[in-house]
């Protein structure tokens, strides 16, 4: 299989090369240490076999993540978020709108990451040799110090506890690997936010099935930390593999558990969204006189107003389990699987635009937020119907720096102790019965 390496750039700016190989259901395959599309590729690498083995299955799409293989490099960030965003571009690139997720290694947090942001998207999750959180210890900050200041004794030491049973000449490959595949300061920066990296909190709102596959004598992660993923995560099952944590030699195995894991039939069948999306809370936000905005700062002032709007909303979607659905132009429509979680986003949005208003007058924002609950119908990424119509009437209804709620988010999130102000039947451009709103009170 012939593969061609392309590039998308992430809302931070940083160019990210992946690529595709096969047809199919969609697996894509979260990065763990480092990796290098090309070199995964070459005639006698270990890995590529195994690669074109999963493509004959899915979709299989893979990417080099920042600091790493042919993507940018000299990040100075390497945490959760930003690995977040390395994710999402490819994603958003492809236009994917259902997929399963593979994290290998230090790739498992972001990959349980997205599956909880986005759970109308992940449809299956697959944590391979990885953990929720690994944490500091004596034998990291030598590891950390050692890669920092001589990367050669460095990449051998990282390859004598990735493989430790491989030949001398696969070990040595690895070195070398390990060393195109990353600079020094990258790799010691890169390790450092591994494990600072801590998931815990999220394992119990992984919403798709969980398939943790782990060897009992990795020696880079302890067996003991997919027993903690496994006994955390809603519907998640443990499967063992016999090997090391870079798992050369034993690829056969792990790709007959992963092809059983998302069969052919189940993926066909969560491919296709659902008429009618489920019990969602949307959300509409909107910029006060954006057009007026305009003409006062010019286009090139607007323009970072607006990178500013789009900043603290994103900020609080990915704290709140939120997904964008889209940009319309002068704010975001966001869904919600809960309506505490949508009230919480909405909340912490207003609180933020405030602080970025005492801090910044000459910038200042402040945006309209109106939420609703229903079933949209789902299509193309995109959520459609009544309950959208009316949020949008809502987010319109509200003053700037308002947040503007239907009776039935109130009553989804009774006893959660949100405040609200009872503005009574208001009626709503479009909609001949009046609708019931409240005022979420977000201060304090």
């Amino acid at each position: 299989m012939q593969q061609r390496v392309q590039f998308c750039t992430t809302s931070d700016g940083v160019q990210i090369a992946f690529a595709v190989l096969g047809e199919g259901y969609p697996l894509v395959l979260v990065p763990g240490w480092v990796s290098h599309l090309e070199l995964d590729m070459e005639p006698d690498s270990p890995s590529r076999e195994s690669f074109e083995e999963l493509a004959r299955h899915f979709m299989l799409v893979r990417y080099d993540k920042r600091g790493t293989g042919l993507s940018d490099r000299g990040a100075s960030d390497f945490s959760l978020e930003p690995r977040l965003l390395d994710l999402d571009a490819v994603i958003d690139r492809l236009k994917l709108t259902r997929y399963a997720v593979r994290g290998m290694s230090e790739g498992g947090p972001v990959a349980i990451a997205h599956a909880v942001r986005h759970p109308e998207r992940v449809s299956h999750l697959i944590l391979q040799g990885t953990y929720a959180h690994l944490g500091r210890s004596d034998t990291t900050e030598a590891l950390i110090a050692l890669i920092g200041a001589e990367w050669g004794l460095g990449s051998a030491t990282m390859a004598s506890i990735f493989v430790p049973s491989a030949t001398k000449e696969i070990q040595e490959r690895f070195v070398q690997y390990q060393r195109e595949a990353a600079t020094r300061p990258d790799a010691a920066a890169m390790l450092r936010a591994n494990v600072d990296t801590d998931v815990r909190d999220l394992l119990a709102q992984v919403q798709a099935p969980t398939l943790v596959i782990h060897s009992e004598t990795d020696k880079a992660v302890p067996f003991e930390h997919a027993r903690r993923l496994a006994g955390a995560i809603p519907n998640a099952t443990l499967s063992q593999y016999k090997g090391d944590h870079a798992p050369i030699g034993s690829y056969e195995q792990i790709n007959r558990m992963i092809v059983e894991f998302v069969s052919p039939d189940d993926a066909a069948d969560r491919a296709a969204p659902a008429a009618v999306s489920g019990l969602l809370t949307i959300m509409f936000t909107d910029i006060e006189a954006s057009t007026t905005m305009t003409r006062r700062l010019g286009d090139a002032g607007a323009q970072r107003v607006l990178h500013t709007h789009n900043g603290i909303i994103r900020d609080a979607l990915r704290a709140n389990a939120g997904t964008e659905i889209k940009h319309t132009g002068d704010g975001i429509m966001a869904s919600f699987a809960t309506a505490s979680s949508a009230l919480t986003c909405a909340s912490s949005i207003q609180r933020a635009f405030e602080e970025h208003n005492e801090r910044d007058p000459d910038s200042r924002v402040r945006v309209r937020i109106g939420l609703n609950a229903g079933e949209p119908v789902a299509e193309d990424g995109d959520l459609f119907g009544t309950s959208v119509q009316l949020a949008a009437r809502i987010c319109a209804r509200a003053e700037p720096g308002q947040v503007l709620a239907a009776n039935v988010v109130r009553e989804l999130a009774a006893g959660k102790q949100f405040l609200f102000a009872d503005h009574g039947d208001v009626v709503l451009r479009g909609f001949e019965d009046p609708v019931h709103v409240f005022e979420v009170g977000w201060r304090g």
